[in-house]
């Protein structure tokens, strides 16, 4: 299975995917998360600086994700696109063909799931922007393509082993 978590930034997706590799259930599976602090280190512009550069390494890896046959990943093309939209740097264009591109590796998710910022702080990991008015506009972002492209996509939210259950209930079905 192709198991993917979007949503904003500083809601715990790389902790609950690191949480996840340490279950029997998940042993056989690559697990991806995100390196930002890595990409930020060799210069690509991050969130409203991004550029279609910076966007298309973003793209690379998570359609390269998508390559894999059991993948377990913090980050998704629905992110990529968020993100793409809500770029100052890019240009009007470039915004609609690189998210017209990604659009076709949405459905590659065999299941999807976007994790709430409900009761969950922002954190300033030196990376990530901590402007509260960004990270609610790219959950709104992100949740309106979830409502456009992705209506299957599952909600969790609560402590990371609250989450854990959800996580190994939703999949369970798919089992």
């Amino acid at each position: 299975m192709k198991i993917g978590f979007c949503g904003t930034m500083s809601v715990g997706k790389t902790t609950l995917v690191n949480a996840l590799k340490e279950l029997p259930e998940f042993k056989d599976y690559h697990f991806r998360t995100e390196r930002s602090k890595h990409l930020m280190s060799l210069g690509i512009p991050l969130n409203t600086d991004s550029t279609l550069k910076g966007q298309l390494v973003f793209a690379s890896e998570r359609s390269a994700e998508l390559m894999q046959e059991k993948i377990i990943t913090d980050r998704t093309v629905i992110d990529v696109m968020a993100f793409c939209d809500l770029s100052e740097s890019m240009e009007d264009h470039e915004k609609f063909y690189l998210n017209a591109t990604l659009y076709y590796l949405v459905d590659e998710y065999d299941v999807l799931f976007y994790v709430s910022p409900e009761g969950v702080e922002i954190e300033d990991n030196g990376v990530r922007e901590t402007n509260a008015e960004y990270r609610e506009a790219v959950d709104k972002k992100i949740k309106s393509i979830i409502g456009m492209y992705r209506k299957d996509t599952v909600t969790i939210k609560g402590t990371v082993e609250e989450r854990i259950e959800q996580v190994k209930n939703t999949v369970a079905q798919y089992v």
